[in-house]
């Protein structure tokens, strides 16, 4: 968890664009899945809050994209790189219904550590589209990047405190080894 507060520091300063403000975001997240997987299987507790953790970044980080990102991406490619960012709207989908599940679902439960494992190779997967395919396309575009992504640090700190203001974020303090 120290290494995202540091990243989300970094990022919320206005240092960097907003390709590297979201590729932060996508380490930040890879450390909870690799955290998860490093997890004892009986530590329940330990896969729980690394699920939630995980949960709500990936759900602030999609919301990210899709009220930011994308519709910048779609004004400032050409239409034969618009087919990364529908087929990015999609995989979002089917990480959300990922995410979901994990309302009805808790550490222990049968399918929970393989409902984890597939939304992180999803992740993975997409990641790797957006930071090998997308965000370079977006680099050379006329897209303006510092300004997207002061807008990105501003909506984030706006959907953390809704978050913190639930008490979503109580199990925090467990994933502070991160």
């Amino acid at each position: 968890m120290e290494a995202t507060k540091q990243d989300n520091k970094a990022t919320v300063s206005g240092a960097h664009d907003a390709l590297a403000f979201l590729e932060a975001e996508h380490r930040a997240v890879e450390r909870l899945f690799t955290a998860f997987e490093k997890a004892a299987d009986d530590d329940l507790e330990a896969k729980s809050a690394l699920a939630q953790r995980a949960c709500e970044e990936l759900s602030i980080h999609a919301m990210l994209e899709e009220e930011l990102l994308y519709p910048a991406a779609q004004e400032a490619l050409p239409d034969s790189d618009k087919v990364d960012v529908e087929e990015a709207y999609v995989e979002h989908f089917l990480v959300k219904t990922l995410i979901a599940k994990f309302e009805t679902m808790k550490a222990g439960d049968k399918g929970f550590d393989a409902t984890f494992k597939v939304m992180s190779e999803m992740v993975g997967h997409h990641v790797e589209e957006e930071e090998e395919e997308l965000f370079p396309e977006l680099r050379k575009s006329n897209c303006n990047l510092r300004t997207l992504g002061e807008k990105m640090a501003k909506r984030k700190a706006e959907l953390q405190s809704k978050l913190d203001a639930v008490g979503s974020r109580s199990v925090g303090d467990k994933t502070a080894a991160l």
